[in-house]
C-alpha cells in the first residue's frame, strides 16, 4: 500500500472516529481545557509513524521553524514538556560557560507564590533560593512594588509566569532587571499567543517556556520549548536537554564544529571525540518527531485558536457581570492581549457563598472547575520547611488559595456548553444570592 493511500484513509478515518456530536445536558461534561485537532494532525502523526525516525526529524524542523517564525525569535528547543523547559531554562543560566553571571547555590531567584510548581521547583532543584512575593488582584500578576522590594544583594534573576495568559507588566519589571542586572526567564507556558504592547509573550526575557500539554493553546500531548535570541543560552540550554553534551550537531549529523577529534577538554585526552564530550549536568529531555508532526499542524491553528480563546472570555466576562456584586472578575493587565488560558474568578469574601460551595455545585453538574494551582505554594506539603525567603505578608495568595477558581475557555466550547452553564450559575445564585 503506498502512503499516500495510507493517509487517505486516515482522513477518512478522523471523519468518522471523531465526527462532532452535539452537546448533551443531561450527560456530557464540560472541561476546563481539552485537545482541538482535525485531520491533519492525525495524518501528520501517521505520516512521522511510517518514517519510523523516532526522536527529532523533519517534522522537529518544521514545528521549530513556525515557533521561531511566529515569535520572531532565533532559537527553538524543543523539549518533552513545559516542566522540563522550566527546568532546564534555570539550570542553563548556572552554566559555568557564562562566567560571572553565572547563578550558583545561594544565589536568590524571584518567583511567586501564587503558581504553579514546575515554575519553583528548578530554583530548589539547582540549589537556588526562591524569594516569594505576592500578586495583585484583579490580573493575578506579580505585584511590582513587591518585587523592588524583594531585590537583594544576593538576587540574580526573576522566573514568573503570564498568569492563565494574562501578561504580567513587562515594562515595570524589565526596568527593575536592567536596573539591577538581572536574568529574566518568562514562563510562557499558559500564554502562547499573548501580547504586551502588540509583541508576544515569550519574546521579552533573556530565555522563555512554553508547554503543549493538551490543555495549553496547542498539544503535542506531553512537550514544550524553550525559546531565546541570546545564541550563547540556546547552545547551553541544547546541552543540558541533550544528556549535558558539549557537541551541538543534530541527530544523524557529524563534526559540524569541523574539529571534532582535534581539541581538548577537562582533563580527557586531547582528540577525544567530541561527541562524548560532557560539559554540563544534563538530562535527555528531546521530543520526538511524532510528537513535532502533530505540534507542526497545531502551529497552523494558533492564532485561530487564540481568538476563540478570547470570544470565551469575553463571554464569561458578559456571563459573570451580571453577579458582580459576588465576584471578583478578571481585568487584562493594562496594554497586554491575554490569550487568556482560562477564565478566573474570585469569590468576594462578603459573599453569601463560599467558592468550595460553588464550584460543588458546578462539579456537581459535570462542569469542570480547577482552583489556581498550587494557591500559596509555601502550604503545599512538598515545599514545607524548604529553604526560601519571602518579600512581605502575601494576603492576595492567601486570598486566592481560599477564594478563586477558573472555568475552561479552550476553543472547544460551543454555545450549548455556554448556554448550560449560564443556566446552572443562575440555579446557584437564584439559590445563594441576597
Amino acid at each position: 500500500m503506498k502512503r499516500e493511500e495510507i493517509l487517505s484513509a486516515v482522513k477518512a478515518y478522523h471523519s468518522t472516529a471523531f465526527a462532532p456530536k452535539p452537546f448533551n445536558r443531561e450527560k456530557d461534561t464540560v472541561r476546563y481545557a481539552g485537545r482541538v485537532f482535525d485531520e491533519k494532525e492525525l495524518v501528520a502523526l501517521v505520516d512521522s509513524s511510517l518514517d519510523f525516525w523516532l526522536t527529532e526529524g523533519r517534522y522537529s524542523e518544521s514545528f521549530a521553524e513556525k515557533i521561531s517564525d511566529f515569535l520572531g525569535v532565533e532559537n527553538v528547543i524543543l523539549t518533552n514538556s513545559g516542566s522540563s523547559s522550566n527546568l532546564i531554562a534555570l539550570s542553563a543560566l548556572t552554566s559555568k560557560k557564562l562566567g560571572k553571571k553565572r547563578l550558583v547555590p545561594g544565589d536568590e531567584v524571584i518567583t511567586v507564590a501564587a503558581g504553579f510548581p514546575a515554575t519553583v521547583t528548578p530554583i530548589l532543584q539547582n540549589g537556588l533560593i526562591p524569594v516569594f512575593v505576592d500578586v495583585q488582584l484583579p490580573t493575578y500578576n506579580i505585584d511590582v512594588e513587591a518585587l523592588k522590594k524583594a531585590v537583594s544583594p544576593k538576587t540574580r534573576a526573576v522566573f514568573i509566569a503570564h498568569t492563565l495568559g494574562n501578561p504580567f507588566d513587562l515594562d515595570a519589571v524589565l526596568k527593575i532587571v536592567k536596573e539591577h542586572d538581572l536574568w529574566l526567564i518568562e514562563d510562557n507556558c499558559d500564554a502562547f499567543g499573548s501580547r504586551y504592547k502588540g509583541k508576544y509573550t515569550g519574546t521579552f526575557g533573556h530565555i522563555a517556556t512554553i508547554s503543549f500539554y493538551p490543555a495549553h493553546h496547542i498539544t503535542t500531548g506531553e512537550g514544550g520549548a524553550v525559546v531565546t535570541n541570546n545564541e550563547q543560552l540556546a547552545q547551553i540550554v541544547r546541552s543540558f536537554r541533550d544528556w549535558g553534551r558539549d557537541c551541538y550537531c543534530a541527530g544523524g549529523e557529524n563534526n559540524t564544529c569541523g574539529k571534532r577529534f582535534t581539541q581538548q577538554f577537562g582533563t580527557l585526552p586531547v582528540g577525544y571525540d567530541h561527541k562524548y564530550v560532557y560539559s554540563e549536568i544534563g538530562y535527555n529531555l528531546k521530543m520526538t518527531d511524532m510528537q513535532a508532526a502533530i505540534g507542526s499542524a497545531q502551529m497552523d491553528k494558533l492564532e485561530t485558536f487564540g481568538g476563540k480563546r478570547r470570544a470565551n472570555f469575553k463571554r464569561y466576562q458578559e456571563m459573570f457581570s451580571a453577579y458582580s456584586k459576588y465576584f471578583l472578575l478578571p481585568e487584562a493587565t493594562p496594554d497586554a492581549d491575554p490569550s487568556w488560558f482560562t477564565y478566573i474568578l474570585s469569590v468576594k469574601e462578603d459573599a453569601p457563598f463560599t467558592r468550595n460551595e460553588l464550584v460543588t455545585f458546578l462539579n456537581e453538574r459535570r462542569i469542570e472547575t480547577r482552583n489556581i494551582f498550587a494557591g500559596n505554594i509555601l502550604r503545599q506539603p512538598a515545599f514545607i520547611d524548604r529553604p526560601c525567603r519571602v518579600e512581605g505578608k502575601l494576603p492576595v495568595t492567601d486570598f486566592i488559595m481560599n477564594n478563586t477558581f477558573f472555568l475552561g475557555t479552550y476553543p472547544g466550547m460551543t454555545e450549548e456548553m455556554f448556554s448550560y452553564v449560564g443556566d446552572c450559575v443562575a440555579e446557584f445564585m437564584g439559590k445563594h444570592s441576597k
